[in-house]
């Protein structure tokens, strides 16, 4: 069945007969089904084609409206064949975000098709990683986001304001050489195309366009001119639409429709005069609804006045959007975006249906609709309103006809409440009858008549956060946008919804309204007495409000050589780059600061040690003689985590131990199997906890549950504890560390237990990259910003870092046969957390009168921390304890600090910090604070 055939169109009362009959316009029978007419506020333009099956000002079925994209894009997989799968698809706000993104979900069902298909192979596992199909898709928008850089714009004619821009997250999504998919509502004349192709034709030329619209209401000569054009740029344009036909105006149209325009709004307002205002904000009839043309009946005025009367307040409804997931395809929307949608829908839907039910208006599934209980809407017959208070529904009685619910989508923001009303219309059935349509900035004239279009409008204030030119900078256009010259722009202080209010036709009014919006619309503005909200409450019985987060994409990670020694596919750094501001202060300073609470550690770094020649050639001796061992503690945590998390981890090391353990892991993976795993490495403060905005990156880029976190050792395992306690705000993220060495006894996934100098250990950034431990300011890092490090280019000479993992990468041959002997018996050990090395630092801290456990710092690599770093107090070393600790005897040495020899340590070392220090504390026996 095609969209054309669920449409309802019945030729008695087509909605564009008022228009035609006034007008003389002349419309082709082969597009009625799918479009009315109107008359638009305009002193360029008289009429408006309004498309019943676009969800944007009619009320539509949300499978309607979701099949006539996801049709047009199983069409375009069809035409396009195997290069579908270099696609991507481009919609034009803000009336086709969602048919665009409904047409890649089309092309994307068509690749996942193919791919099913692929998986008969015998090989195809072994050939092709698992991972979500698909063609990803971006729309254009009229809201600036200042932290994300333009790939350009479309301004309207006459016009020099910018009122489209392209904002991708990735900005070589556009720069592709495979088909580029554009999708618009209506093609009148292509004139908006034919810019758009000639401007990215120029910046990233390809051998082939495809034209995707609802309707193809060109001339024959406007045919000839996208052929035209497509010549002269040697390229190919297709053009796929749902139906194609024409439009003829008489000579006077514009000025018989403004006519009619002025008649029927200076009526309106003689109207608005006389009516009174109503409990629940706004006027019930002139700014809420247009007058009718046809009188009402007694029996529907009444019906209607006693629906009006005391509207409910407005509930709030929770929908737990995931961290990470865009709310729509303004900076680009994955095919793993689109999977991640696909999985939580479900449980939205039951969200909002359990709310409706709570609010009395759907009858409760008997399946049960409250197994999932929507915070903001209680079980047992109350709900919240939006200023938190309880109401009591359950006095209400069953609904005594099949309830009617819109699903109200907020401008631009159409894909997400489209797909909300879509689960809710499958999971409802015949309970309820869900429909679906979204605001507008476009002012157009409502008359209350079959024959009309537009029958009914809702008017209220613009109610987004700041926009416009002063959020960000002008951006050059890449053409002129059609639009609808004349109008008001984008950023006029007026919005509308249209053909929500019942008029004088009591059977279309809706018993509930959902109204989706994102974060940065949900103002003061939102909840005004004159506001979208007020405005509802009068022609409904209840109104529910669900708010998504507004994605505002992180930064982009930062890669070598531009940051750090690595090579640019070791590692994505997602930390900011603080080089240039001056963070160092001397040891003592740090310490006396922080113990006395006046600072944390991340805020500021020490200076960075210099080793010493002897130093130098400690680390060397250590590296050629550990090398060996590291490599096998390498292979043993990569299988481990491939056996157990594979087939495509996603490394995320913690910075900055972690960072070459994770490169490390990379390599063998690589070198072992031909896997290129992707690694990262991001934040993670004690007491501060993970860094957020990176989280949202991961989460953003690949699937949560791919995400390993991984760290150099175990020491007593507060970081372990910090990264558990931290990630429990971002779902999706196992809080769980695979370490090189866990000598705590604090992680499941490791390489070794035994505690043994990891030289990496031995140094600072000059092992790390150059890149400084992070840092973590508020003056310095904001909300959605990374936190920082430095790159010290500097010390290039005195880097050792390549070094380091070129000498334990070439040792993975040796020791790749004793790896996979050990391994299948570490994965059927018991391997769960002892926390030997917590109970320990416990009874140290008692036993030397420190009373704080984040003094006391076991293992080697901990210990060499502390000497490096702060004001080290005495060290203890296990007695018997080899060349492990000649580089921390050197470094207690060359600061005055007693190396302590003790039996039953679990550990090879624990270095003390100096538990009360001042700067006149000696730093070797305390005795100056004691």
């Amino acid at each position: 069945m095609s969209v054309l055939d669920t449409v309802g169109w019945d030729e008695t009362t087509w909605s564009g007969e008022w228009v035609t009959d006034r007008l003389g316009v002349e419309l082709t029978s082969d597009v009625r089904p799918l479009v009315g007419l109107a008359l638009r506020h305009n002193p360029r333009r008289a009429h408006l084609l309004v498309s019943r099956v676009l969800g944007k000002h009619i009320p539509q079925l949300p499978s309607v409206v979701l099949s006539a994209g996801t049709d047009l894009g199983r069409r375009v997989y069809e035409l396009l064949g195997e290069s579908a799968r270099q696609a991507v698809v481009l919609g034009y706000a803000e009336t086709a975000t969602a048919l665009g993104h409904s047409v890649a979900d089309g092309i994307s069902a068509g690749l996942s098709s193919a791919a099913a298909d692929d998986r008969t192979d015998a090989g195809w596992q072994a050939a092709r990683p698992t991972e979500a199909v698909g063609v990803p898709y971006l729309h254009s928008t009229r809201r600036p986001v200042p932290s994300v850089a333009s790939a350009g714009g479309f301004e309207e004619e006459h016009s020099h304001a910018t009122s489209h821009l392209l904002l991708p997250e990735d900005p070589e999504l556009l720069a592709g050489t495979g088909p580029l998919v554009l999708v618009d509502d209506e093609l009148s004349t292509g004139r908006t195309v034919r810019n758009t192709i000639t401007a990215l034709h120029a910046r990233h030329p390809r051998d082939r366009y495809v034209l995707v619209t609802l309707l193809d209401m060109r001339s024959e000569r406007d045919v000839a001119a996208v052929a035209k054009c497509a010549a002269d740029l040697g390229t190919r344009v297709d053009v796929v639409a749902l139906a194609a036909g024409g439009i003829q105006l008489p000579a006077d149209a514009l000025t018989r429709g403004q006519a009619l325009v002025a008649e029927h709004s200076a009526r309106q307002e003689s109207s608005a005069a006389t009516v009174p205002r109503v409990r629940g904000g706004g006027l019930p009839d002139v700014r809420a609804t247009a007058p009718a043309v046809k009188e009402a009946t007694p029996a529907a005025r009444e019906a209607s006045r006693e629906r009006a009367v005391a509207p409910a307040p407005p509930i709030r409804v929770a929908l737990d959007w995931p961290a990470g997931l865009p709310d729509g395809g303004r900076h680009g929307f994955t095919p793993n975006h689109r999977a991640r949608l696909e999985a939580v829908l479900p449980d939205m839907a039951v969200r909002l249906a359990t709310a409706l039910s709570a609010a009395g208006v759907v009858a409760a599934d008997p399946r049960g609709d409250s197994a999932s209980v929507a915070p903001g809407a209680e079980a047992g017959g109350h709900a919240r309103d939006t200023g938190g208070r309880v109401r009591d529904t359950s006095h209400r009685p069953e609904p005594p006809h099949t309830p009617r619910v819109l699903v109200l989508g907020c401008e631009e923001l159409m894909y997400v409440p489209l797909r909300l009303a879509h689960a809710l219309e499958r999971r409802f059935g015949q309970r309820a009858e869900v429909r679906f349509s979204t605001t507008t900035r476009s002012p157009v004239l409502a008359v209350d008549d079959p024959a009309y279009a537009i029958r009914t409008r809702l008017s209220f204030p613009a109610h987004e956060g700041p926009r416009g030119p002063e959020a960000g900078e002008p951006q050059a256009p890449l053409g002129t946008h059609e639009g609808h010259p004349g109008e008001r722009d984008a950023h006029s202080e007026e919005r509308y919804a249209y053909n929500i209010a019942p008029g004088t036709n009591p059977d279309r009014r809706f018993d509930a309204v959902v109204a989706v919006v994102d974060s940065v619309a949900d103002t003061p503005a939102l909840h005004a007495s004159d506001g979208l909200l007020a405005q509802l409450t009068p022609h409904t019985d209840a109104v529910l409000l669900a708010v998504l987060p507004s994605y505002v994409p992180p930064p982009r990670p930062l890669r070598g050589p531009e940051f750090s020694s690595y090579r640019p596919e070791d590692v994505g750094w997602l930390l900011q780059d603080l080089s240039e501001v001056e963070l160092e202060a001397p040891t003592e300073e740090r310490e006396e600061a922080v113990q006395r609470g006046g600072a944390h550690y991340a805020e500021s770094l020490p200076v960075e040690y210099q080793p010493t020649p002897e130093y130098q050639q400690l680390f060397h001796a250590a590296l050629e003689s550990s090398a060996a061992r590291i490599a096998h503690a390498v292979g043993t945590v990569t299988e481990t985590v491939l056996a157990e998390r594979g087939p495509r981890p996603v490394l995320a090391s913690l910075a900055r131990a972690g960072t070459p353990v994770g490169v490390l892991m990379r390599r063998w993976a690589q070198h072992a199997h031909g896997l290129e795993i992707p690694h990262y490495t991001l934040s993670i403060v004690r007491g501060r906890g993970i860094d957020g905005t990176a989280l949202r990156y991961l989460a953003g880029h690949h699937d949560p549950a791919d995400v390993v976190f991984v760290d150099g050792w175990t020491g007593k395992g507060a970081i372990t504890r910090e990264l558990a306690e931290a990630i429990r705000a971002h779902p999706g993220f196992a809080p769980e560390v695979a370490v090189l060495a866990d000598p705590g006894g604090c992680v499941r996934t490791y390489g070794t237990r035994e505690d043994f100098l990891i030289p990496s250990a031995c140094l600072n950034s000059t092992v790390s990259g150059l890149v400084s431990r992070t840092v973590l300011r508020a003056d310095l890092v904001g909300p959605d910003d990374f936190h920082g490090a430095k790159y010290y280019r500097e010390l290039a000479e005195a880097d050792l870092s390549r070094h380091f993992l070129d000498t334990v990468a070439a040792r993975f041959d040796e020791v790749r046969p004793a790896v996979l002997r050990d391994v299948p018996a570490l994965l059927s050990a018991d391997r769960s957390p002892t926390w030997v090395g917590w109970r320990a630092v416990e009874r140290i801290s008692e036993e030397y009168g420190i009373n704080d456990v984040n003094l006391v710092k076991p293992g080697v690599g901990e210990t060499t921390r502390v000497l490096l770093r702060r004001v080290p107090w005495r060290i203890l070393a296990r007695r018997g304890a080899g060349s492990d600790l000649d580089h921390v005897r050197l470094l207690a040495e060359q600061r005055g600090v007693p190396v302590e020899e003790i039996d039953e340590l679990p550990y090879s070392c624990v270095g003390l910090i100096h538990p009360r220090y001042t700067r006149g504390a000696t730093g070797a026996d305390g005795k100056a604070v004691q």
